[in-house]
């Protein structure tokens, strides 16, 4: 299916590995030019060298998003390049295993981390691209948020956090000042996916017979996600196909979570 996106620009926040990356892959692959913003310059480099594989432009941007005056950095570098922003994917965050897991104990640190890296990050790159999509008339925004921003579980600074942009999509995508100029926002929730070098790998090396038994107990496939099959759900709701799909909070768990 033609998804109506080539020759597109797109941001991918926490671009370079995850989730992030196998996006701005399929992003290329239907013909787009993406941006990705991270930290980590070598990832950044491998990264764009995988993207521009498929005969698109990569922009790499190197931006700590705890760092206000990075991003508005970041904002210049992609000026610099583009006249255009048609997409952007919020998908930098993460601090669900941050902290302890003493509500009381937990520093104000954590808490402000957690928030500033998810909620607030969303918030200065979605207010970038605005101006851009209001002018061409068209424009895309998806956060990544996660299941526990539906329900309850897990560590409240993360859990709050991730209901924080979920109610940030909605909220926007019922702004007629914004969306009658077709932009859409949506939310994309995932559930418990398997990354490289991320925490679930290192426990699964930590006891395997264990893991497996938890996985197969406590997930309806038996398995859990790829940031492959989060990615399609991202690319397909910005595609002109999924114009009607706006304020949406997609779960993307294979039915782990409890809320519809």
């Amino acid at each position: 299916m033609d998804l109506g996106l080539k020759n597109k620009n797109v941001i991918v926040t926490g671009g370079s590995h995850g989730i992030g990356l196998k996006t701005a892959l399929l992003f290329a692959s239907e013909g787009c030019n993406v941006a990705i913003c991270a930290r980590d310059i070598d990832k950044l480099k491998t990264a764009k060298k995988e993207i521009e594989s498929y005969g698109v432009k990569c922009l790499t941007i190197q931006v700590d998003v705890l760092k206000k005056n990075e991003i508005e950095k970041s904002f210049k570098n992609i000026v610099e390049c583009w006249s255009e922003i048609h997409i952007l994917i919020n998908n930098v965050g993460g601090g669900g295993r941050w902290g302890v897991d003493d509500f009381e104990e937990n520093s104000d640190d954590v808490w402000a981390d957690v928030y500033n890296k998810n909620v607030a990050a969303s918030i200065f790159y979605t207010r970038f691209v605005l101006p851009f999509m209001k002018k061409q008339k068209w424009g895309r925004v998806v956060t990544v948020t996660s299941t526990l921003g539906r329900q309850a579980g897990g560590r409240p600074w993360f859990n709050m956090a991730k209901t924080a942009q979920t109610c940030l999509m909605k909220n926007l995508s019922m702004d007629k000042k914004l969306v009658r100029h077709n932009i859409t926002f949506n939310s994309i929730a995932p559930g418990c996916i398997m990354i490289p070098d991320t925490g679930w790998e290192t426990e699964k090396k930590k006891n395997p017979r264990f893991f497996k038994n938890m996985v197969e107990n406590q997930f309806p496939l038996g398995r859990m996600g790829t940031p492959e099959e989060v990615a399609y759900a991202i690319v397909m709701i910005c595609s002109n196909r999924a114009s009607l799909i706006n304020g949406a909070a997609l779960a993307v768990d294979g039915g782990e979570s409890f809320v519809f």
